[in-house]
């Protein structure tokens, strides 16, 4: 997206995307599938993350998206949701047709749609534990027609622009959910009625401060909350207590840094709070089962842009 993005990328860090237009950052953001094919010459682009929220609709396509080292197939109708901060490369061996959405969280504040609008609808995970999204024939034309609108909204300047955007955004966003549902009926309602809004708060102490919170109880204290509260909360919720997504977001996060930069794992370690490398070796083992020398002897595997 070269139009709209631009990327700062060093030694230490993962290739990480801002929002632009034409080297001008903006809130909200529309492509193509097709004109992004186009414009790379159907060339792959490397794993990256973005620092706002997109949506990837493959309206008809084939081909390969990798997200947080998961491999999702991308067939017709279906819709993808990649949360800032996590890796993704889209891989589309042929010219695609689809719709590519993107926003910034000072986007949802200044235009008035809370971000716990995006939570609550639970297809924006941030955290590779939903597949995406397969959208019915019915919801396709729908979904076309939101679609469209911002189209034109995004060619022609006008007034209060943002704030169409914003509403139809929305009203996209409500389909998209209307299928998740479908799907997730059972898993939604549990969800409901076991804390979701703790689970909600938890996932965004998380973000903010796993590098340096490695204990359930940092995080039950600033949730007010016990430990073995939260712990019970989670696990009803997600299937996972606390502890144990505390740890799965630290292996996450240490192969990205380990996939996507050129950091030692000494500094790896320390990137991820652990004062001692020794201590980081032997959780990262304890966690996946699986030594983090011998995941970095792999990379070949994980790193599709090869």
């Amino acid at each position: 997206m070269k139009d709209n993005v631009f990327t700062d990328s060093t030694r230490g860090a993962i290739p990480s995307f801002d929002l632009l237009h034409y080297e001008e950052p903006v809130l909200f953001a529309f492509k193509t599938m097709e004109g992004i094919f186009d414009e790379f010459m159907g060339e792959t682009d490397v794993p990256h993350k973005h620092n706002f929220y997109t949506i990837v609709w493959a309206k008809n396509a084939c081909g390969k998206h990798f997200i947080d080292f998961r491999e999702y197939d991308i067939k017709p109708n279906i819709v993808f949701f990649v949360a800032p901060g996590q890796v993704h490369q889209v891989i589309t061996p042929h010219r695609p047709v689809g719709v590519v959405i993107m926003f910034t969280r000072e986007f949802l504040c200044k235009y008035n749609i809370e971000e716990e609008f995006i939570t609550n609808l639970g297809i924006f995970a941030g955290y590779p534990d939903e597949p995406p999204l397969e959208i019915s024939e019915e919801s396709s034309l729908r979904l076309g027609i939101y679609a469209e609108e911002i189209r034109k909204l995004f060619e022609n300047e006008s007034r209060f622009r943002n704030d169409s955007f914003a509403s139809w955004l929305k009203l996209f966003l409500i389909e998209c959910n209307k299928n998740l549902s479908e799907r997730n009926e059972t898993t939604n309602t549990q969800l409901i009625e076991t804390g979701s809004q703790l689970v909600r708060n938890f996932k965004r102490e998380l973000e903010k401060n796993f590098y340096k919170w490695h204990k359930v109880s940092e995080y039950a204290n600033v949730l007010n909350v016990t430990s073995d509260y939260l712990n019970n909360v989670l696990k009803n919720a997600i299937g996972q207590n606390a502890k144990e997504y505390i740890q799965n977001r630290l292996v996450l996060e240490a192969k990205r840094l380990g996939v996507h930069t050129e950091l030692s794992s000494k500094e790896i370690a320390y990137t991820l709070g652990f004062d001692d490398p020794s201590h980081f070796s032997k959780f990262y083992k304890n966690v996946s089962g699986s030594n983090f020398s011998d995941f970095r002897e792999n990379l070949e595997k994980y790193n599709t842009s090869k």
